[in-house]
């Protein structure tokens, strides 16, 4: 398999959908099912799996990866970043004078 940077963004989307389909089997769900569960049309599910989905919004995913059990999946694509060293020190107060009235 090709690494992910080298597919194109439809390639992509269908391999996610293809991924998705082994999910939704694995829950012992059909198409309909998901469709109910998420709020989704049948239509727009089907044309995910078979990659023929021009395009998927960020909500429609989210919502299949929560009936498949997957949207906890979303921290593995975006983790959390640690603490910027550069923001700590920015955040630092410097030490002020302090002025004596003459």
């Amino acid at each position: 398999m090709k690494e992910l940077y080298e597919y194109s963004t439809p390639e992509l989307i269908r391999l996610l959908g293809l991924r998705f389909k082994e999910y939704r089997m694995r829950c012992n769900l059909t198409q309909k099912e998901v469709a109910e569960q998420s709020g989704i049309g049948l239509t727009t599910i089907h044309k995910f799996e078979n990659g023929i989905s021009g395009n998927l919004s960020l909500a429609t995913f989210i919502l299949l990866l929560k009936v498949v059990g997957q949207v906890n999946a979303l921290d593995d694509l975006l983790p959390e970043l640690p603490e910027s060293p550069y923001l700590m020190r920015k955040e630092e107060k410097k030490a002020q004078r302090i002025r004596h009235t003459k």
